[in-house]
């Protein structure tokens, strides 16, 4: 339940805001900046944010959606690269919903870089709208860095959604697939019309939920590290075409002690680097474990 409310900005009010702030979007930072209160009311419904939530915002730009997300709450961190726009954002917050202006906080930096250091609270979901170019690279980073980021809703390019949220054997699976599933579960959550975007990308968007794994549960990622097994990941689709036998044996060293792994894992040397899940990934990397201890002793 609101206090007060936040007033919603609509498209004069925000093409008005960047005339004056002498902005106009950037295609380079990714900046298409949503103009229809319904999608902004859509995002954070979906995104099922309420009064204990710690809300992390990347790319807030002027603002449209997070004065949505600050209605339901408790606190948005805001984490903007361009300081024009970050410098503005407590302003127009304020001026829009003063009685919830305490729900903001503003961190001009690069989600890239972001540590959990300069973040200082602990936040519970991720809820953006992300730069095209870094989409998955930045929910990856956001992950590592920040554990206590349960869930989120963010909204990419459609094509990347379905990256995202693929299974294996799905044509469009891959590496985002398979390393987004050693954090958690993801799935396709909607599409998003161009129109309600200014300027209006020449590609298709869509929302992308997913909820990390529960401690205990999930792929057993304390058995390995998470470099050995990305390792793994990018080489099976170094070259998708290849089968696991021939992908992985520079990683392994030859083909054939790739083969001997691969069996140990329990994975068919023949399939290909999308046949198989977070799982299987994660037997390979224990697998050549044990090859390398038996060698070795």
């Amino acid at each position: 339940m609101s206090v007060a409310g936040a007033r919603l900005l609509g498209p004069a009010e925000i093409r008005q805001l960047a005339s004056r702030l002498g902005i106009r979007p950037s295609k380079r930072l990714g900046q298409n900046f949503v103009i229809d209160q319904g999608t902004i009311r859509r995002i954070v419904a979906l995104a099922g944010v309420h009064r204990d939530d710690v809300v992390l915002e990347v790319g807030p730009g002027i603002g449209s959606l997070t004065l949505g997300l600050i209605e339901a709450a408790g606190l948005v961190i805001a984490v903007e690269v361009d300081p024009v726009l970050a410098r503005e954002l407590p302003a127009t917050v304020a001026d829009r919903a003063p009685g919830l202006a305490g729900r903001l906080e503003v961190i001009t930096a690069d989600a890239l870089s972001l540590t959990g250091a300069a973040v200082g609270h602990a936040p519970t979901a991720l809820v953006a709208n992300l730069p095209y170019n870094v989409a998955v690279p930045v929910v990856l980073h956001l992950l590592e860095e920040l554990p206590s980021i349960g869930r989120g809703l963010v909204m990419v390019q459609a094509e990347v959604a379905d990256r995202m949220a693929a299974q294996p054997g799905s044509k469009v699976y891959g590496v985002p697939s398979v390393k987004l599933a050693w954090y958690g579960t993801a799935r396709r959550a909607g599409t998003v019309s161009r129109s309600v975007f200014w300027p209006a990308p020449n590609v298709d968007s869509a929302l992308v939920s997913f909820t990390r794994w529960p401690a205990g549960s999930g792929p057993c990622r304390s058995c390995v590290g998470r470099e050995d097994v990305f390792a793994v990941v990018d080489a099976a689709f170094a070259q998708r075409r290849k089968t696991l036998r021939s992908a992985l044996a520079a990683w392994a060293g030859s083909p054939r002690a790739a083969e001997s792994v691969l069996r140990e894992a329990g994975v068919d040397p023949s399939l290909r680097g999308e046949a198989i899940g977070i799982g299987q990934y994660i037997r390979i990397v224990l697998a050549a474990r044990e090859a390398r201890t038996i060698v070795e002793s």
